[in-house]
């Protein structure tokens, strides 16, 4: 599959270009690294800020591809979406508060994905995947069987990770994650081409995902999608990309 275009949003801001040198560095002590969603039309005004960032996310692709919303309407756009944990803001919402039937549908993995087909119309096929960077490969991987068995025209690979309602959650495992926690939402656009790629080990990681990791900070599933928009801004070879969770590590291997 061809790379068409990607859309960044970061606490750093939107694009690449917004992203410091050294992550760390920049983060001056901070634990997380919030990313505040751009202004919404008022149907998402009640939703929640993962929601939010996810339908910022794929304007942020659109304006990057120069395409207008009607293009990716329909049933010939597949959306395949990862995330390990932006869903667990809504969670303890409703778990510490009293809650009600308006926030419970928002604590479901499935809801950034489903504002997203709502808001631009996407009723082709749909895939939600729950993990950290090895498991966007897989997305990617999923995205390529998709456009290769002639199932969509065109694939959109989303990802979103919020840390800011969870960072006590998370520092009590901080040997468990990167430092900084850097809240992102990014979404890659894919069409048919060469080359045809397959899941592999990745050993050794990739220069992509460390040079992300490095002026991104820690990023979870939108890491390697965040590799990939760098690769564009450097013209790297994008397949070079991979990512890690939990002690595995998945790279794409063209042939």
């Amino acid at each position: 599959m061809r790379l068409a275009a990607v859309g960044v949003l970061t606490g750093w801001g939107e694009g690449v270009a917004a992203l410091p040198d050294d992550a760390r560095r920049a983060a001056r002590g901070r634990r997380v690294v919030a990313l505040s969603p751009p202004p919404s039309s008022e149907r998402l005004r009640r939703a929640t800020r993962e929601c939010r960032l996810g339908v910022a996310a794929v304007r942020s692709l659109l304006a990057a591809a120069g395409l207008e919303p009607a293009a990716i309407a329909g049933a010939d756009t597949a959306l395949l979406y990862v995330s390990a944990g932006a869903y667990g803001a809504a969670n303890r919402a409703f778990i510490e508060s009293p809650g009600g039937a308006l926030h419970f549908p928002y604590t479901a993995p499935s809801a950034v994905p489903a504002e997203v087909t709502i808001e631009f119309g996407l009723t082709g096929p749909y895939i939600i995947l729950i993990g950290g960077g090895a498991v966007t490969i897989e997305a990617l991987a999923q995205a390529e069987r998709l456009l290769g068995q002639g199932s969509c025209e065109r694939a959109l690979v989303l990802a979103v990770e919020t840390f800011a309602e969870c960072a006590d959650l998370y520092a009590r495992a901080r040997w468990a994650v990167g430092s900084p926690l850097v809240e992102a939402a990014a979404c890659a656009l894919f069409t048919p081409g060469p080359p045809v790629l397959t899941v592999g080990p990745a050993p050794g990681g990739s220069r992509l995902t460390d040079l992300a990791r490095r002026r991104a900070g820690e990023t979870f599933a939108c890491g390697p999608l965040i590799g990939l928009a760098l690769a564009r801004e450097t013209g790297d070879d994008p397949w070079s990309v991979s990512g890690q969770w939990r002690g595995r590590s998945a790279a794409l291997l063209a042939r």
